[in-house]
């Protein structure tokens, strides 16, 4: 197996997205670059599912700034996740550096798999609802265990949408965690 994977070249008719190399017609915006993102990252995850043999419908969209791309629909998925999402960790680090590779930008393109990281945020939005009860209720700091930037920027969401507390992260990775704080506790 010494096939190597390499992002295929985006479609001749996609405006290019780096204002350099941009010398007819207006400049892309931001949302013509998230979309070929997304296009250049469906590219080469349908090579990669190929290549590993696994059925999936990509789709891609864009959302709050970011490409978004999901694989659902084929049987054993799961395993392209991983424990807590490892997999599906280092295959969105994988495809963000192949669009890198292509567009010469750091991608910030969030990848889902059978709809694993759509289903954690919302236990995590709910962890970090909960957290907030525990420490409006009790008066003291709610810690929480260790998580991932993903996991962590969820929780501090959900703290943030609630009167009276505050979130903040302590540690060092991989043992980072977040910590809700009642308003007042600063």
């Amino acid at each position: 197996m010494s096939e190597t994977i390499q992002p295929v070249d985006a479609e001749a008719e996609e405006p290019d997205a780096s204002a350099e190399e941009s010398d007819v017609g207006p400049p892309a915006t931001n949302e013509d670059a998230l979309v070929r993102e997304g296009d250049i990252a469906g590219d080469y995850l349908e090579r990669l599912l190929d290549l590993l043999d696994f059925d999936g419908d990509i789709d891609l969209d864009v959302e709050r700034g970011r490409a978004m791309v999901s694989i659902d629909g084929g049987d054993d998925l799961e395993k392209l996740v991983g424990s807590r999402g490892s997999v599906l960790e280092a295959l969105q680090e994988l495809t963000r550096l192949a669009v890198q590779q292509q567009t010469g930008v750091r991608s910030r393109l969030m990848l889902d798999i059978a709809g694993w990281r759509a289903d954690r945020r919302a236990e995590l939005m709910e962890l970090g609802r909960s957290a907030g009860r525990k420490a409006l209720e009790s008066g003291d700091r709610e810690r929480l265990q260790p998580m991932s930037p993903f996991e962590r920027k969820v929780v501090h969401d959900a703290v943030a949408e609630m009167d009276g507390v505050t979130s903040e992260s302590e540690g060092e990775e991989p043992k980072r965690r977040v910590v809700v704080v009642p308003a007042g506790d600063g």
